[in-house]
């Protein structure tokens, strides 16, 4: 378990993997606290002799921390990889260890990974839209205010994966956030277990023509009449809480997208079955040592994210296969270390992709992804330097230095992504194993 100023989040996940069911004597529990600046290190110290605590007294990222943490693998047949966001069911071990020992070509085994919190939802839809983001774009209604019985909580409301990515509000109209759905969304709003369940969601909407959208909780349902300027709309919070899944093993996207099978999706037992999957996930993981000892750790290149996307790529070229176990449970706090959005998610999330894809991917997709970050980059430094001077606006500096950061740093690290691609001696061809697992989002 690798942290960096996890707190109290660290000890709760410790806590959790201390009840384990398992053997004491085969289970070793190591925590990389990955230089942090919290009093973590102490506490492992004094309150859990049992487990080994690693202290690089630096910020090694992802990859170097549990590269850290996993080498060597001495004399244990598997290594699990748990963030220290994430808790687990005593459970959670043993059937992922059965699946494992099922063949000899199964490198890692993936658990479920739900959302820690329990969930209310309202769906919205919009009859006559595409439900689907593929293909030509078509916007159904626009979401820009959530009030929970009458509270602003921001930090409670999850948009799934039908809306599209978020924009920039309109102030000066009173929009205090901007999402757009495709034909239909769905709202999840997470429960404290400290504060009254909430009754009432409040969603003001609007659209670029008039439309009727259709609004329904679990048992509670209301048409309403959408148009361009913006209404606020109540409808009741009712049902039981329900789980949503973060991760059901993942998937690689059209364009080479790595990404959770079905994030953001309620947990209504669509998962419930053993699958094969393209990769795993870091969050939480079950490893093969054979595997690791042929494929390799973690490239320590990539820092942050997209690290098992490769590590996944690199066995999958190699013959190796990994499954999805839905009887292991694991609750998971998502991107609690740099969160969803922010400059350093997008970051190394951009970058580790394209490098990623340099390594791995048919030389033709790897190729087309690098032209494309950039004509992004040239586009964005005319656009910003350029074209708004021109129509007599301020100069937009951010955009083209975050495109410039992603650029220059890609191609920095290019030529070592390139070298092990060189080394890589593949079993299985690159353009089949992208064109049998690439799906579309």
């Amino acid at each position: 378990m690798l942290t960096f100023d996890g707190g109290q989040m660290t000890l709760d996940c410790l806590d959790s993997l201390l009840a384990t069911d398992w053997p004491t004597d085969k289970l070793q529990i190591v925590v990389v606290d990955n230089g942090s600046l919290d009093d973590v290190a102490e506490r492992v110290r004094a309150e859990y002799p049992q487990v080994e605590l690693v202290e690089p007294l630096e910020n090694l990222g992802f990859a170097g921390g549990c590269n850290l943490g996993m080498r060597p693998p001495g004399e244990h047949e598997f290594i699990a990889l748990v963030n220290n966001d994430a808790t687990v069911e005593p459970t959670w071990l043993r059937p992922l260890v059965d699946v494992a020992n099922s063949a000899p070509d199964i490198g890692a085994v993936s658990p479920k990974m739900v959302f820690a919190d329990r969930f209310l939802g309202v769906d919205l839809v919009v009859p006559g839209v595409s439900t689907s983001k593929s293909g030509k774009p078509e916007k159904g209604v626009r979401v820009s205010g959530v009030r929970i019985d009458g509270v602003r909580a921001d930090n409670r409301v999850s948009f799934n994966e039908d809306f599209y990515g978020a924009d920039q509000p309109d102030l000066e109209i009173g929009e205090e956030l901007g999402r757009w759905t495709c034909g239909r969304g769905s709202i999840f709003i997470s429960l404290d277990p400290g504060e009254a369940r909430p009754q009432t969601l409040s969603l003001r909407l609007s659209n670029v023509e008039h439309r009727t959208v259709t609004l329904s909780s679990a048992t509670a349902q209301q048409t309403i009449e959408t148009d361009i300027e913006a209404q606020w709309f109540d409808i009741a919070l009712d049902g039981e809480p329900f789980d949503v899944i973060n991760n059901a093993g993942s998937n690689l996207y059209r364009g080479g997208f790595g990404g959770d099978r079905g994030f953001l999706e309620r947990d209504l037992g669509q998962y419930e079955q053993p699958a094969e999957v393209f990769a795993w996930c870091g969050g939480a993981v079950l490893l093969k040592r054979d595997y690791l000892e042929q494929v390799g750790l973690f490239d320590e290149h990539l820092f942050l994210y997209y690290e098992d996307t490769d590590l996944s790529w690199r066995g999958r070229l190699r013959g190796w296969r990994y499954l999805f176990e839905p009887t292991s449970v694991v609750r998971h706090r998502h991107a609690q270390s740099s969160g969803v959005g922010s400059p350093t998610f997008r970051f190394y999330t951009e970058r580790n992709r394209m490098l990623v894809l340099a390594k791995n991917a048919p030389a033709r997709v790897a190729l087309r992804a690098g032209l494309g970050e950039i004509r992004r980059f040239v586009r964005s430094t005319l656009s910003g330097y350029v074209g708004r001077p021109i129509r007599l606006q301020m100069p937009e500096r951010s955009v083209p230095a975050h495109r410039r950061r992603v650029l220059t740093s890609y191609l920095r690290l290019l030529p070592a992504m390139l070298r092990d691609r060189r080394a890589t001696e593949p079993v299985v061809s690159r353009r089949d194993l992208m064109t049998s697992w690439e799906v579309t989002k």
